[in-house]
């Protein structure tokens, strides 16, 4: 029987809806949800009015009522968690089967788990993602598929879960006919039915927390966390939660977050594509803002440089982790030089994060963890680095804010962004949230810097370094081009979702301001993959 008041508006084939929609976690969920939806939408309106204020001509700078926070130099974090003390290596991937048994195997001290950006949320894969991982927890995933045995190994990496950030719903799940949290909804369900014996073993529920705007929204976490923990009868404190600061406003509140969560802090990560996304949206008034070709937007230019050095000298200041980036590079296969060419670039970026002060960084294919794990271990000889104080930092909000950044945009540069945002899209709605794409494993982040950089090119009459104009009539003739392609770009695809893409693609150039989130206006056409039917554009 369901909680009263909670409605499940999808099925799921097979046994996993059973064994996670159980009637106590959806009592959980309903608890949740009506005990702080207020508060999220609270938050969600407050990230419209500080848009609008940035608008206006706003500047962004460090919080003044928060300063006696960052000034007070006693305060620290809580130490780290079992099998969190050493995160050298951290690999990343969806939550399909054969995904998680590969990755827990991989070598790397941690797996995280993702239900975001390498993720398709169709109700499947997140309702069979949460059952993968509550087998892999009792050790017993292992299966046969295609004559190939995967077993998990008796020392696997240490789990770290991302649930989706507090902008989405979960519309297959309501309460009282509202859609719940997707954030509360993937956090709620992983917490519930593992968080005892993830304790039981020696670990615990481990989180990575994305797209926080404001410290409000970590205060917003944190009081989840003790709320949850009281609920199931567990200590406080046994939670650990990662933050990536991978928006704007973020990076002028990453002590506070520390703060906010410090019984909890794990944390904090470079999330470097959605960083770079957010740069370009949150300053979309501002045509000084208009970036070249997404090639040369590094991590070296000056205010991706500013953000990672103050993440590093922020968390070990608080004695918290400071995560480096992903490296996306995958093997490639029948090309020794293309391939030798990608691994040195996998090297010169995990040489550049260890030696900045990292504590560890991310990969997105088993293969990688060894070249990342040499370098970490040649270069980070301690299980962390928090005694590299960085005390030589000095980041002034000017410098998060440097916009300049040498580079051309070209003609390869706008087709590879045509290219990427028409082949994730396509592929996100037909239920795949993580593809490869030119040799490298991207997600959702990719597509979103592709988005806004087309979006702004055009509102921003940018030229070619050609001297060729862009225009909407430009883009569109790209994405006509390239659209009969994408079918190979992104195996697995369908016509009808090429075209909704391209469609999709052709009105976000012709916004006044783009959408918040790609993942947000496409969520609507995976009710075909739930069982429902198409619904009509509203582009």
């Amino acid at each position: 029987m369901v909680s009263q008041g909670v409605k499940i508006h999808a099925e799921v084939p097979g046994a996993a809806q059973s064994i996670i929609l159980t009637d106590s976690a959806l009592a959980f969920i309903a608890a949740l949800h009506r005990t702080f939806e207020s508060t999220r939408q609270t938050l969600l309106r407050n990230r419209l009015a500080a848009q609008y204020r940035l608008d206006a001509g706003a500047q962004l700078d460090f919080p003044s009522e928060t300063k006696n926070i960052r000034d007070e130099p006693a305060w620290i974090c809580a130490p780290p968690a079992p099998g969190l003390e050493d995160r050298r290596v951290e690999i990343t991937g969806p939550t399909d089967r054969k995904m998680v048994v590969n990755a827990l195997n991989s070598g790397a001290k941690t797996f995280m788990a993702d239900f975001e950006d390498s993720n398709s949320p169709t109700f499947a894969n997140m309702v069979n993602g949460q059952h993968n991982l509550y087998d892999a927890i009792r050790r017993q995933i292992d299966f046969e598929q295609g004559g190939k045995s995967y077993k998990l190994s008796p020392n696997p990496a240490v789990l770290i879960v991302r649930p989706r950030g507090w902008h989405l719903d979960e519309p297959r799940v309501t309460v009282d006919n509202r859609p719940v949290s997707a954030s509360l909804f993937d956090f709620a369900l992983y917490f519930f039915h593992n968080a005892k014996e993830l304790v039981g073993i020696g670990s615990g529920p481990y989180f990575y927390l994305p797209k926080m705007e404001h410290y409000l929204e970590a205060r917003l976490w944190n009081d989840v966390f003790l709320f949850s923990q009281s609920y199931i009868g567990m200590t406080h404190g046994i939670i650990r939660a990662t933050v990536l600061i991978e928006t704007l406003p973020a990076a002028f509140h990453m002590e506070e977050i520390l703060f906010e969560l410090r019984q909890h802090s794990a944390g904090l990560n470079c999330g470097r594509w959605d960083y770079i996304f957010s740069f370009i949206k949150k300053r979309r008034a501002d045509p000084s803002a208009v970036m070249p070709d997404r090639k040369d937007v590094t991590m070296q230019v000056g205010f991706m440089d500013a953000y990672v050095r103050l993440l590093i000298q922020t968390c070990h200041k608080r004695k918290v982790a400071a995560m480096g980036g992903m490296s996306a590079q995958i093997p490639i296969k029948g090309d020794e030089k293309a391939n030798q060419e990608a691994m040195d670039k996998v090297k010169a970026d995990k040489l550049r994060e260890v030696t900045a002060g990292h504590d560890g960084t991310w990969i997105a294919h088993p293969l990688i963890n060894k070249i990342a794990m040499d370098i970490f271990n040649e270069h980070m000889l301690g299980p962390n680095q928090y005694h590299v104080r960085r005390e030589d930092v000095r980041v002034a909000a000017a410098d998060l804010l440097d916009t300049n950044v040498k580079g051309k945009i070209t003609d390869v540069g706008v087709k590879s962004n045509v290219s990427a945002a028409l082949a994730y899209s396509a592929a996100w709605i037909s239920g795949n949230g993580c593809i490869p794409l030119n040799h490298l494993m991207e997600d959702a982040a990719t597509a979103e810097i592709a988005r806004v950089q087309l979006w702004q090119w055009v509102k921003y009459n940018s030229v070619l370094d050609s001297g060729h104009p862009i225009t909407v009539g430009y883009i569109d003739s790209l994405i006509e081009e390239i659209a009969p392609e994408i079918k190979k770009i992104a195996p697995g695809v369908k016509d009808e979702q090429v075209r909704i893409a391209a469609d999709y693609l052709k009105a976000q150039v012709r916004k006044d301001w783009p959408s918040e989130f790609l993942t947000s206006d496409l969520m609507p056409y995976l009710e075909s993959l739930d069982g429902g039917k198409w619904v009509k554009s509203a582009l």
